[in-house]
């Protein structure tokens, strides 16, 4: 937590001095200090890394047990996400935001909003999870993704809007970014608790990326355990 506050200040320090003079399209030092202190709470609940927890599993040979119990593991994976969002909210959401509305102008929504920023919430975590199943299913295939869990962290702290929000984006570079599942997990919620524009094209992008993504990677995983074959076994 003390962590993710340092680098909340530095990234809070480098967009306020960019929006010193003036307000950057839409993005004035109140609405800068809440997309960080934001972006800093929900990069741990929609978990914007790659977590290796099935890929080692996979590797060692021990996702072979995990198939043999009476559930499909794609969905009771998800529902063990869902369980580490909850805790996730109260322990790293809720203190970057408080520290951020008490020491920082802070711009918060209308009540209206609040309910489509949960939902919006949700469908972010919904997507990062798709994604990052994918990302270790990959590793049936690999053996070691390694390299592949780089590239995806490196991307999707870029498009997701952690770096800086998309809209700083040149104008034809913002529909290739929304076409894609990234902005879906960071930038759609801060701009749905922002109230940038009607959030019902933003909740229907990501409802598009989250079913799309959860059933690409239940196909990903049927074809992967089609024939397993354990390592040394």
């Amino acid at each position: 937590m003390a962590t993710n506050v340092v680098f909340g200040l530095l990234r809070m320090a480098v967009l306020a001095v960019a929006v010193a003079p003036g307000p950057i399209v839409g993005y004035d030092i109140a609405t800068v200090a809440t997309y960080v202190w934001l972006g800093q709470g929900l990069m741990s609940v929609v978990v914007l890394y790659a977590d290796k927890h099935l890929a080692e599993r996979i590797r060692n040979g021990d996702v072979v047990v995990d198939l043999y119990r009476p559930w499909h593991l794609q969905r009771a994976l998800f529902a063990d996400d869902l369980g580490r969002t909850g805790y996730a909210v109260l322990v790293r959401l809720v203190p970057p935001v408080a520290f951020g509305a008490l020491f920082f102008p802070f711009r918060w929504p209308d009540v209206s909003a609040v309910p489509l920023f949960v939902v919006s919430t949700l469908l972010a975590v919904t997507v990062s999870f798709g994604m990052r199943f994918m990302v270790n299913a990959i590793t049936f295939w690999l053996l070691d993704n390694r390299g592949v869990h780089s590239l995806y962290t490196v991307t999707t702290w870029l498009l997701c809007g952690l770096s800086v929000p998309l809209t700083f984006f040149p104008d034809w570079a913002k529909p290739i970014l929304w076409s894609t599942p990234f902005p879906a997990m960071l930038q759609a919620p801060i701009d749905v608790f922002l109230e940038h524009g009607s959030p019902w094209p933003i909740l229907a992008n990501q409802a598009f990326w989250a079913v799309t993504v959860f059933v690409a990677g239940h196909v990903l995983l049927g074809r992967a355990v089609h024939k397993v074959v354990v390592q040394g076994g």
